[in-house]
């Protein structure tokens, strides 16, 4: 991208911002936890099923098992009856079990805040790993799910189809203390107004900051 359209993408992304800032003010997962140990779960569990379903299972999870210390000592059965109704239940059981021993071995049962010590946590990706460097330690953090990526690529700030690429090509749109804002605000949105097949144009927000009403006319 030349300088000049570059400059406009990104005072475009920060406009962007400022107007879903004000439409979401809540910026907080959706994900319920009361402490780091639980979000790093919620958000393993939460691959391939909603926050609400993780939700409906976590507090017998951690009512049962609430410590780093009590999950990794608990057996695969047990965490499985609990996550059951998450799907990949049996991968997802072995990685949170296997988390939790590595956070009681090599980091004294706290969650880590480093990129690099995170993604050695089983089951935990870049979007993980971002969820947790924004909402806990408010760290820059550009958090590539579904959502984001199919909104960034409607407003046209990226036209990348690789998470990993999404994410620096917007991180490097915008001041890194607004990543998680706008990582946040741009998820809400994709939830409740910029849906996949049938997205709410006529009443979007950014309607006027976004190429995507002219593509499909």
């Amino acid at each position: 991208m030349e300088p000049e359209a570059a400059a406009a993408t990104a005072q475009r992304a920060v406009r962007v911002l400022r107007v879903l800032e004000k439409t979401y003010p809540d910026q907080r997962p959706l994900l319920r936890y009361d402490n780091a140990y639980q979000l790093l779960i919620a958000v393993i569990l939460s691959a391939q099923t909603t926050d609400a379903q993780v939700n409906r299972v976590t507090a017998a999870l951690f009512a049962a098992l609430p410590t780093v210390q009590t999950l990794a000592e608990a057996t695969q059965a047990d965490v499985e009856r609990y996550i059951h109704s998450t799907g990949f239940f049996r991968s997802k059981a072995r990685n949170i079990r296997a988390a939790a021993v590595v956070l009681r071995d090599r980091f004294g049962g706290q969650v880590p805040q480093s990129m690099q010590e995170l993604l050695s946590l089983p089951g935990v990706g870049r979007k993980t790993a971002n969820v947790i460097r924004g909402a806990l330690f408010g760290l820059p953090a550009i958090i590539v799910d579904t959502h984001f990526a199919r909104v960034t690529r409607r407003l046209e700030l990226t036209a990348a189809a690789a998470p990993e690429r999404i994410e620096s090509e917007v991180a490097a749109l915008l001041p890194p203390e607004s990543h998680y804002s706008f990582s946040m605000c741009v998820n809400y949105h994709g939830r409740y107004r910029c849906h996949a097949r049938r997205p709410d144009c006529g009443q979007c927000e950014i309607r006027a900051l976004c190429g995507y009403p002219r593509l499909i006319g």
